[in-house]
């Protein structure tokens, strides 16, 4: 099936014989992203049947399992997200900073995920937030959108926290729009070395109130001492925080955003082939001018990999700060666009049923027949064992 291959498909072939190898080690939500991918859009969680009122064709819509970790469940997402933050975009550059966690401390982040990634999100955060309210810099404070991502491209444990931040913030007596410098937000090295401080202090904290908890090869941590001795280690090197150029219009803020939000570990687009009990899958290798590769991984270890890259059950990993913080964004958004002399955002459009959504922010329509154009009429819903011989529908949103 080379080309044709699905997450689901290698969950499906393998993911039985995973689970028995390894059922031991495996967490209820590995199991639960397991299930729900392989179960997506098939006969096990039911659907609709319709048929075309012109040509009589016949098709058999699956439900989605709508986990967030599923390649085939995130466009639609994707695009009411991006929809609603359309609004909150203004004119002015927009910085990418990524902030990355060396690999001493993404092994304690793999052994406490809630606790650790929470600390990453909010220290990537204060620090920008810090940085750019001292006069020294900008002297403003400032609103940005974090993205947690946990993989690499060859889908090792990499996390790391993308920030789309607007170039500029409101002055203290919020008078006046403070604008960053042409081509230049904060300084790189000035945030490396604060991002280092408050996340090693904020992991110290939880570590002293009893919030980490260590096993296996990282189990000597759990010694005072030996936690101490790793967070000296950690002090002595260089943490990584890389900003990009800035983007060159707010709708290329928005494209941005479209391919890093609601991303998987792995999208199926990238899958070459699986056979044979072998995934090969397309990657980049940003070490060597990023050249396109490819890799192939036992079924066994890229499940494994896969599963690397769940997320805690409520676990937020998509966050707004600052101005852009939830609880006061319209009001923060309106005097910023009052001081920029913006014109306010046209109001979203009233919410409508799936099918009109769907149409609208992902152009896929479900009224309409495949085969010759014509309208489609519901038949009714689908029970979890479908006619035989029937074809599930398949339009695509990952």
């Amino acid at each position: 099936m080379g080309g044709t291959a699905e997450v689901a498909d290698i969950f499906r072939r393998h993911g039985e014989a995973y689970r028995k190898a390894n059922g031991a080690h495996m967490g209820r939500g590995e199991r639960r992203v397991m299930a729900a991918i392989a179960a997506c859009r098939t006969a096990a969680l039911g659907g609709h049947v319709e048929q075309c009122a012109d040509c009589g064709a016949i098709r058999i819509a699956y439900n989605s399992c709508r986990n967030r970790h599923c390649p085939k469940c995130q466009n639609l997402a994707r695009a009411e997200w991006l929809e609603a933050r359309r609004a909150d975009l203004l004119p002015v550059p927009y910085f990418h900073v990524v902030f990355t966690l060396p690999a001493a401390a993404a092994e304690i982040a793999f052994h406490n995920k809630a606790v650790v990634y929470d600390i990453l999100m909010r220290t990537a955060a204060e620090t920008l937030r810090t940085i750019a309210a001292d006069p020294k810099h900008l002297g403003a404070e400032i609103g940005l959108v974090a993205v947690l991502h946990t993989w690499g491209q060859t889908l090792d444990h990499h996390p790391h926290v993308h920030c789309i931040v607007p170039g500029g913030g409101l002055s203290p007596d919020r008078t006046r729009w403070i604008a960053c410098r042409p081509g230049f937000f904060l300084p790189v090295r000035v945030l490396s070395s604060l991002f280092r401080r408050l996340f090693l202090a904020h992991l110290d904290a939880a570590f002293k109130a009893g919030r980490l908890r260590f096993s296996g090869a990282l189990a000597a941590l759990a010694d005072p001492a030996s936690f101490a001795q790793r967070l000296d280690g950690l002090r002595s090197i260089d943490w990584v925080v890389y900003a990009k150029p800035p983007f060159g219009s707010p709708e290329q803020v928005l494209a941005y955003l479209s391919r890093y939000t609601h991303r998987v570990a792995i999208a199926n687009s990238r899958l070459i082939s699986l056979e044979d009990g072998r995934v090969s899958f397309r990657w980049r290798d940003y070490r060597h001018n990023a050249r396109n590769k490819i890799m192939t991984l036992a079924a066994e270890e890229f499940i494994r990999r896969f599963l690397l890259h769940t997320l805690p059950d409520g676990f937020q990993r998509i966050r707004h700060y600052g101005f852009l913080a939830n609880g006061n964004r319209a009001g923060k958004l309106a005097l910023c666009r009052q001081l920029l002399a913006a014109p306010a955002p046209a109001p979203p459009p009233p919410p409508r049923d799936f099918r009109e959504r769907l149409r609208r922010l992902t152009g896929c329509d479900l009224d309409i027949c495949p085969c010759c154009g014509g309208p489609m009429v519901s038949l009714g819903p689908l029970p979890r064992s479908p006619p035989q011989g029937a074809t599930a529908f398949r339009c695509d949103t990952s």
